[in-house]
């Protein structure tokens, strides 16, 4: 994967050389490797994963009908009286692109061609106004609905019926990626609160970073922000409300959604055949990216457990001094140092369906192990040299802006967002709380 070769077939690849050559030594249990069929047809008829399509599709259209481009030019246009209002705009906006695209490229992308001249221009520091547009376009990966939520869902759920097998319960619980959608919300509006005092923070204490005094705007009214604000408000509040109130699962939410931003774009004229067909290739492109990383990394954890991999780990975790706090802040740590060079789609479908049985079996809620492992994940698109949040911004950010810079201004919001994983850690019911009153769950 370092020397630049496709994750997928990395992955698919190197774990079948390793099982040939298992084979050969008569070191690897072949039998495993017979499950692969089942397990790639499992993949591609899973109901859960149909939202991936459907959610990425719904994102691809709202960035193509310029929804985040009216909303930021009417939230800036009102806060823009204050010293850092297009800093809050950013961030505020940023929130709704989330709960309502939950592309992470999309965001920093408009974020950037947007937002980022402007800032620079009215007095911001090259490193708060780039870290600001990064950290808020990384929100589309624990606000709901978030493709990397689905995602991790459907890993945890497989991983939770099979910790039940493996301690001899046979029970129909699961859990759902509604579930996590529900135990994401909290924490999602707590690191938006984060993100917004940081910015305070730094006008009280460093005021250099940031202009010395706001900007009045033509655009500052509260009819344009409502214009600007109502559909996709409305969109989130048809998908969400959906999931929330049992009336439909994450797929059909998502279908609601999809359908919803067809309709938000034909109010807006932006459907023809230009947008249509970039709209198409874009979720085709991403789909198939996401799926034949699965497949890929299904047939990796095959050949790991016909190495006897599962039995090395839990064993070495149930002699871990310390007990399940030690076993979880290991694996967190992992996770947050894989950040630094592996996408979520690989550490979603390679690492976490190895350790979460585990983990599980240990005792642990899993909608709070999925949430601590969502946002743990969310530092992987900040954290350099390979956050994916950084390279989509350094390609629409012009040669005035470091790359140092960059990767200077993303620092606070990495310790951020460390500081909300000790938090939940700590009081769990961040997590938990808001399930347990939907749904009574424990």
């Amino acid at each position: 994967m370092l020397i630049g070769y496709p994750v997928a077939l990395t992955l698919a690849g190197t774990s079948l050389v390793f099982a040939g050559i298992g084979i050969f030594f008569g070191v690897f249990d072949g039998s495993y490797l017979l499950a692969t069929p089942s397990r790639l047809f499992g993949i591609v008829k899973n109901q859960t994963l149909i939202a991936v399509p459907l959610f990425v599709f719904m994102g691809v259209v709202l960035e193509r009908s310029k929804i985040a481009e009216d909303l930021l030019v009417a939230m800036s246009g009102l806060l823009g009286r204050f010293k850092t209002g297009l800093g809050v705009s950013v961030v505020l906006v940023g929130m709704l692109l989330a709960a309502s695209t939950g592309i992470v490229g999309a965001t920093v992308v408009t974020m950037g061609l947007l937002s980022l001249p402007t800032m620079l221009k009215r007095g911001y520091s090259p490193s708060l106004a780039t870290g600001t547009i990064c950290a808020t376009g990384t929100l589309g990966q624990i606000i709901p609905p978030s493709i990397a939520l689905v995602l991790l869902g459907d890993v945890l759920s497989s991983a939770y019926q099979k910790a039940q097998l493996d301690m001899g319960i046979f029970s129909p619980d699961s859990v759902s990626v509604g579930d996590l959608f529900v135990g994401a919300i909290v924490p999602g509006f707590i690191l938006v609160i984060f993100y917004l005092l940081y910015l305070w923070a730094v006008s009280k204490f460093s005021p250099s970073q940031v202009p010395a005094h706001g900007q009045e705007s033509e655009h500052a009214n509260l009819k344009s922000l409502l214009l600007a604000l109502l559909p996709p408000l409305l969109l989130i509040i048809a998908v969400l409300g959906a999931i929330l109130t049992g009336k439909a699962t994450p797929t059909e939410a998502a279908a609601v959604g999809a359908i919803g931003s067809v309709f938000l774009a034909l109010l807006k004229k932006k459907i023809n055949g230009e947008n249509t067909k970039y709209v198409v290739r874009e979720t085709t492109k991403i789909t198939s990216m996401v799926f034949l990383i699965l497949i890929g990394a299904s047939i990796f954890s095959l050949v790991f457990r016909g190495f006897g991999g599962e039995e090395l780990l839990q064993a070495f975790f149930a002699d871990l001094p310390g007990g399940v706090f030690t076993a979880v802040l290991l694996v967190m740590v992992v996770i947050f140092l894989l950040g630094f060079i592996l996408d979520f789609i690989e550490i979603t479908f390679v690492v976490v369906p190895i350790i979460a049985p585990i983990l599980l079996m240990m005792g642990l809620d899993p909608i709070w192990l999925g949430i601590m492992i969502a946002v743990n994940l969310q530092t992987s698109f900040l954290t350099p040299p390979f956050g994916f949040a950084l390279f989509y911004l350094r390609g629409v950010t012009s040669d005035t802006v470091k790359t140092e810079q960059i990767y200077k201004g993303v620092i606070p919001f990495i310790i951020i967002q460390l500081c909300l994983l000790i938090l939940m850690a700590i009081w769990p019911g961040i997590i938990t709380w808001l399930p347990s009153v939907l749904y009574g769950a424990n």
